[in-house]
């Protein structure tokens, strides 16, 4: 932890703001002073993932609570974004710290070329001695691009810029092996691997009604970020000194998972598939063991809407979801390339179709 030189840093709305919405300056101030103070001497860079732009613009436009409905939470991100940025903007210049606002959807980094834009943005930025301050860009993200909470994305945020620590913020200083607020459980200081907690029932979004989150999400953000490399820690807000120096605080998760640079992590976790393919038997062992391509003789069946370039579960025929690629064909295109070989489709219908369905690079197999 104390040899970490890149940190993404992630913070949930309830420690910045107030349950009834509105940012909270101190608490913004107290957390900028903290990373102010890490990065002060060069040596380290740090990524700030921060929520907090729909419960801030839920005061202004006179709402007491988060809205259920998507045309509401985009106009409250869309109020409440400008403020977070304006107020990190503010604060941070006290140290003389510029600051850079990316707002990402799961869209933007699933794709190869959007990936990389993604990483050049934010590595350039550190390069230049900016803080970047990452949000999901909620004011025009729909459900169906969306990575639903932003644990989730720092986790990701992380494996893109090959991240050396990642910091998970909260109101509660850890995981415990119960409810915190009850007698007789304890936190767990260290985590090696999945194991280490499957007998723990954890809570889910806290009382305050401005987040989405809650100690689901962010396990689930170490597991995601461990298995890519990256060790984690868990604490609260108000500790967050103690976990960016190195002092025993939170809960610690080991890396579990090699370091890789690809983005096929953002694939398996951030995309929202918008069909299926059904594989046979061959094509299953094909995709799964031999981690091949998927061609158009190994499919049997096809379902939803789809574009080229749109996300697909490939299933077996059992209805398992096997495998996650990027499709190369629209869906009303591949009925007519069920169970037929590229050179046959090409003969027929041109050479543009002797091709992957889904190539092996724009492909993940899902854990079992």
């Amino acid at each position: 932890m104390t040899e970490a030189r890149r940190i993404v840093v992630k913070v949930g709305s309830s420690s910045l703001t107030t349950a009834a919405g509105g940012l909270d300056a101190d608490r913004v101030d107290a957390l900028v002073d903290v990373l102010a103070k890490i990065r002060s001497g060069g040596e380290k860079e740090i990524v700030l993932v921060s929520s907090g732009a729909i419960a801030a613009g839920l005061a202004p436009l006179g709402l007491t609570r988060r809205p259920k409905d998507l045309a509401r939470q985009q106009a409250a991100a869309s109020v409440g974004q400008g403020l977070l940025v304006a107020r990190y903007t503010a604060s941070f210049a006290r140290y003389g710290v510029r600051v850079g606002q990316v707002l990402l959807t799961s869209d933007d980094t699933s794709r190869r070329a959007h990936y990389r834009n993604a990483y050049r943005t934010l590595d350039q930025l550190l390069a230049m001695g900016a803080v970047p301050v990452v949000n999901e860009n909620d004011t025009v993200a729909t459900d169906e691009i969306r990575f639903g909470d932003n644990d989730r994305l720092a986790a990701l945020v992380a494996h893109l810029v090959r991240a050396d620590l990642l910091v998970l913020l909260s109101d509660v200083d850890g995981l415990y092996d119960g409810d915190p607020a009850r007698p007789g459980t304890s936190r767990i200081e260290e985590v090696q691997g999945p194991d280490d907690i499957a007998h723990v029932q954890i809570g889910s979004a806290g009382r305050a009604g401005v987040g989405t989150g809650g100690m689901v999400t962010k396990v689930e953000a170490a597991r995601i970020a461990a298995a890519a490399g990256v060790p984690v820690v868990l604490t609260s807000a108000s500790r967050a000194a103690d976990g960016l120096s190195g002092r025993a605080t939170g809960t610690f998760f080991h890396a579990t998972g090699r370091r890789s640079a690809d983005r096929l992590l953002w694939l398996a976790h951030a995309s929202a598939p918008q069909g299926s393919l059904t594989l046979d038997d061959g094509a299953v062992r094909a995709v799964v063991v031999g981690r091949k391509s998927l061609l158009p003789a190994g499919i049997a069946g096809v379902d939803g809407e789809f574009s080229a370039g749109d996300p697909v579960e490939l299933r077996d025929a059992a209805g398992r979801a096997v495998a996650r690629g990027l499709v190369n064909f629209d869906a009303k295109e591949i009925p007519q390339l069920l169970g037929r070989s590229t050179k046959e489709l090409a003969k027929e219908l041109g050479p543009e179709y002797e091709r992957e369905v889904v190539h092996r690079d724009d492909l993940v197999v899902l854990e079992p």
